[in-house]
């Protein structure tokens, strides 16, 4: 995710400085004859669609590098980065040998970021936790029974990062899913089967007991990462231990 931003900055960084690299260069003499180089036209005007595929930009840089929850003087610092890196400033600094800590340092936020999470889950009203660290709680009652690990579950869902990013909903498409509820996320496994038919609950599932270090492929979803599910029980379909 955030690596994407990076890779955006550093590019970004290297064709500026070969920019500016080619600029000082000294320009061959010109005839006397050749009159000066006309002046660049200015700019245009952005349209409204250049704003908005900018803002785009800007806008997706910004959630993912929101995993590493910068203070305000935090952000100043990387924002002066990446001004200097767009300006073709050279610095003593060497980006790659930086790689590593850069991994440690967003780690190190997304664990603190999802601890956080996780507290102030458990400090909502109502808000259970299991022993496995997951945070379930009941927002709307059911009134009929409640699924067995071994029973299909027909749900509407919605999923999303602890700095509220939503990652996948089924609720948005419309057309709630069906599964066993023993084949899904241990996160699932254990707070869908306090539900009854009918009911909504909150689940604030740690990292191990979501997608651990293996995260679905081209999800928005970091490893280890702490996950939040508003989950809809509106069936229980069948029993999946007596399907063939």
């Amino acid at each position: 995710m955030w690596t994407a931003a990076l890779v955006f900055a550093l590019g970004a960084t290297g064709a500026q400085a070969q920019d500016s690299k080619s600029a000082k260069k000294p320009a061959a003499k010109a005839a006397p004859a050749t009159p000066p180089a006309a002046a660049p036209a200015a700019p245009a005007a952005l349209s409204e669609e250049d704003q908005q595929t900018l803002y785009t930009l800007g806008l997706s840089i910004g959630r993912d590098l929101s995993l590493f929850a910068l203070s305000p003087e935090e952000l100043k610092v990387l924002q002066q980065g990446l001004a200097d890196g767009l300006g073709g400033k050279t610095s003593d600094i060497d980006p790659k040998e930086q790689a590593q800590r850069i991994q440690a340092f967003a780690k190190s936020r997304q664990a603190l970021a999802g601890k956080a999470a996780l507290e102030r889950a458990a400090k909502e009203p109502g808000a259970e936790v299991l022993p496995s660290g997951v945070v379930y709680k009941q927002v709307q009652a059911g009134t009929g029974r409640s699924p067995r690990a071994v029973d299909t579950v027909k749900v509407h869902y919605e999923g999303r990062l602890v700095d509220g990013t939503i990652f996948d909903t089924s609720a948005r498409r419309g057309i709630p899913v069906e599964f066993p509820l023993n084949g899904v996320i241990p996160c699932w496994t254990q707070g869908v089967a306090k539900m009854k038919v009918g009911g909504k609950a909150k689940l604030t599932c740690p990292g191990n007991t979501a997608y651990g270090e293996r995260p679905p492929s081209g999800s928005r979803i970091p490893p280890n990462a702490v996950l939040t599910f508003d989950v809809e029980l509106i069936d229980i379909p069948g029993d999946t231990s007596r399907q063939p």
